[in-house]
């Protein structure tokens, strides 16, 4: 694969409603993306980091950084064979896995397209469809996201996760399972917890929950063992999965029963599928979480969690949820069922608006390969 340039781009994109996590509250997105152009066809990658450091170390500054002076002059130099290569290419950089992530995956699915199969296949797909959840913020009463449950569940979609942090919790779980008993239901804490509340979060084993993901510190394994063992509910680990081995070492300590994938917090494509093999082969299973990501990481979602192990309904949903304008077309749309039909034609099976996000950039870098010639 001959490398012909590499454009980094910032767009900006106002979110349908603010999202409300135990981080913080998101009203506009600022994000950025890569375009890959090699052979005559172009990939598309998306880095998911925050604007502000606060579900990782890395904000879209730190990515822009690292990936105009480290990471995409290094992938302008080389010649992969493979997608697969990557990760090789670029591991004399420590970290900064999302700003990774988003330039391997445009080399997937740049592969992809130049292979004339979807990204789904390429990775090793099963599934033509996928199902899909929603992730509904912390809203300011109760009534406001009962309102807000009952339109998603309308919309078709199979499992609702509550953004949850100490003082919105116990309460909220019992007034959603009081007006609907049967619902999949799932919390997300995003870390906001200690062990001294253990005995809070005990008590949720009262509201059926299908897991609770990622109670205590980002970066724990220990602790969430010991709660784990104190619970029926699953716990499931979002931020504490870094690789396959932080994966092996979180089953052998039983710290989860469920594991989160996001390609961003791992590094890439082809360290979430070595992490979806890891947790399958122990029989945990897994499913794919959001970072409000636009059509382009969206996309990249829907061909991962074809893989076999996404046995869950994860948190790829609908462009409209987010935006009100994707940056792709079609917009990814979920069907009444509450499953989103994986794309079958090559690439991740969905067109960039280039116009729009020409119009969208404010600012942008290019690095070409002739300049390492």
């Amino acid at each position: 694969m001959r490398i012909d340039a590499i454009f980094l781009r910032e767009i900006r994109l106002p979110l349908v409603k603010p999202f409300e996590t135990s981080f913080g509250v998101t009203t506009d997105r600022r994000i950025l993306l890569v375009e890959l152009k090699a052979e005559g066809l172009t990939g598309w990658g998306e880095c998911v980091a925050g604007e502000r450091p606060y579900y990782s170390y890395e904000t879209i500054d730190t990515a822009w950084l690292v990936l105009l002076q480290e990471l995409a002059p290094a992938l302008a130099r080389s010649e992969p064979a493979h997608a697969g290569k990557i990760p090789g290419i670029l591991k004399q950089v420590r970290g900064h896995r999302m700003a990774k992530a988003a330039l391997e995956n445009s080399v997937w699915d740049l592969e992809a397209q130049m292979r004339g199969i979807p990204l789904a296949e390429l990775l090793g797909g099963v599934r033509e469809t996928i199902p899909c959840g929603v992730s509904i913020g912390i809203k300011g009463s109760i009534p406001e996201l009962l309102k807000d449950i009952e339109t998603e569940l309308a919309a078709g979609y199979q499992r609702i996760k509550l953004k949850c942090k100490p003082g919105w919790d116990t309460k909220v779980f019992e007034a959603v399972r009081n007006r609907w008993p049967d619902i999949k239901l799932t919390c997300d804490a995003n870390s906001a917890y200690k062990l001294k509340d253990a005995d809070c979060i005990i008590g949720w084993d009262d509201f059926n929950l299908m897991m609770i993901e990622q109670p205590l510190w980002a970066d724990d394994f220990y602790y969430h063992s010991m709660l784990q063992r104190q619970l029926n509910t699953p716990i499931c680990l979002d931020e504490s999965i870094h690789n396959r081995r932080d994966t092996l070492a979180a089953i052998e300590m039983e710290s989860c029963r469920i594991i989160n994938i996001k390609s961003g917090r791992v590094g890439g494509l082809g360290e979430a599928i070595a992490v979806h093999n890891a947790a399958m082969e122990r029989g945990i299973p897994v499913w794919c979480g959001g970072m409000l990501e636009t059509g382009i990481g969206r996309s990249h979602n829907i061909a991962l969690s074809s893989l076999e192990n996404f046995t869950l309904p994860g948190d790829v949903s609908a462009s409209k949820r987010y935006y009100q304008e994707d940056i792709i077309e079609p917009a990814v749309e979920v069907t009444p069922q509450g499953e989103i039909v994986v794309p079958t034609t090559p690439g991740r099976g969905y067109e960039v608006r280039e116009d729009l996000v020409e119009r969208l950039t404010v600012r942008k870098e290019e690095i070409r390969a002739l300049a390492f010639a």
